[in-house]
């Protein structure tokens, strides 16, 4: 009898929940057991994955928190946003360990969910208690949670690029500027006329100008680090490729810093931290460079004519913007080393 932590996934047939399932494959402590789905219940996954086939050979469950219990320790939530927050409270009950990739639980006021989001938010109970698993940052007040709420794919690669200066008092926060980018599997696997290969086959455009969801979830953390409320410009652009996330942000500089100070303040921070590498001045990441793994890439250039610093941050969405920290969150939770399975060298080129 297996003596691995037992792990389901509900949402198991969207991307995130299908990059647990391929992640998980090989981690040396915790292995799915029970793959969750609402709509397909019944089915292998394999039929609407196959290159799962001899990976994931189990049906997929209904949800059904005792059924759950029954097969698992530790449940992922990898569904649409609205339905974390219906789930959790059962799963929670039933004496579960929820990871919550949703965004149910990221934002700490249930009338900003509501405003952002336009769904019902979580009771404000479990705002209350979910755990921010932004890994590098937070990783300390994840262990030993029940309910950890895993970051957004753009907070991720935008909050890592920023929290150091703002905390350092490098960078004037009233005067942040993000232009994000992200590659076409952050939408998700259902159809849409956005999504469509036509329309999206060499084109670049922006989306959801002054109304994306991340918004508030990038100033909640940003003004708790900086001790008074930040206000910011957040663009995000659609671009033809499968997957990678690059968050490109501009700031006023404090204090005359130089690019060198900002390389020497971040490596001083991530620290011990495996996934944030910090490139040598002059020399700034691109998404390929990360692609299929769990780091963050973050590069630097301050510009001595304007006073300003461009920090630029890359991940894969779907691994440290996603699964991966995900199980990064779950190695945390559980006392164990933050690498165990993760430690895959990006896919290049």
């Amino acid at each position: 009898m297996s003596s691995k932590l037992k792990i389901a996934i509900i949402g198991s047939t969207g991307y995130g929940g299908v990059e647990l399932i391929r992640l998980l494959a090989s981690h040396p402590l915790a292995e799915v057991t029970s793959v969750v789905s609402s709509s397909s219940a019944g089915s292998p996954i394999a039929e609407g994955y196959p290159h799962l086939t001899e990976i994931c050979t189990d049906l997929l469950d209904d949800v059904d928190p005792m059924l759950i219990k029954s097969k698992a320790d530790v449940v992922f939530i990898a569904t649409p946003s609205g339905i974390a927050a219906k789930l959790t409270p059962s799963l929670l009950e039933a004496g579960l360990k929820v990871i919550d990739i949703s965004g149910d639980h990221r934002l700490k006021s249930p009338q900003a969910y509501e405003t952002w989001y336009k769904k019902t938010p979580a009771e404000q109970s479990y705002l209350d208690r979910a755990v921010y698993g932004l890994a590098e940052v937070y990783g300390e007040a994840v262990r030993d949670q029940a309910l950890i709420s895993n970051p957004g794919c753009y907070p991720t690669a935008t909050l890592l690029g920023l929290i150091p200066a703002v905390k350092a008092g490098y960078i004037d926060p009233a005067s942040i500027i993000i232009d994000a980018k992200s590659g076409v599997s952050g939408a998700g696997r259902g159809a849409s006329l956005g999504t469509h290969y036509s329309e999206l086959n060499e084109n670049l455009k922006a989306y959801k100008l002054n109304q994306h969801q991340h918004i508030p979830e990038i100033e909640q953390v940003l003004s708790e680090e900086a001790g008074f409320p930040v206000i910011t410009t957040f663009t995000t652009h659609q671009v033809p490729m499968t997957r990678g996330i690059m968050s490109t942000m501009y700031a006023s500089v404090k204090d005359g810093r130089s690019t060198e100070e900002f390389v020497a303040l971040y490596r001083s921070f991530y620290e011990g931290r495996s996934f944030v590498r910090v490139r040598e001045p002059g020399i700034w990441p691109a998404t390929k460079e990360v692609w299929g793994s769990n780091y963050c890439d973050i590069g630097f250039a301050v510009d001595e004519r304007t006073g300003r610093v461009t920090i630029v941050s890359v991940i894969d969405n779907l691994v440290k913007g996603a699964a991966g920290q995900a199980i990064q969150n779950l190695n945390l939770m559980m006392g164990w080393e933050e690498t165990l399975g993760l430690q895959f060298v990006p896919v290049y080129p």
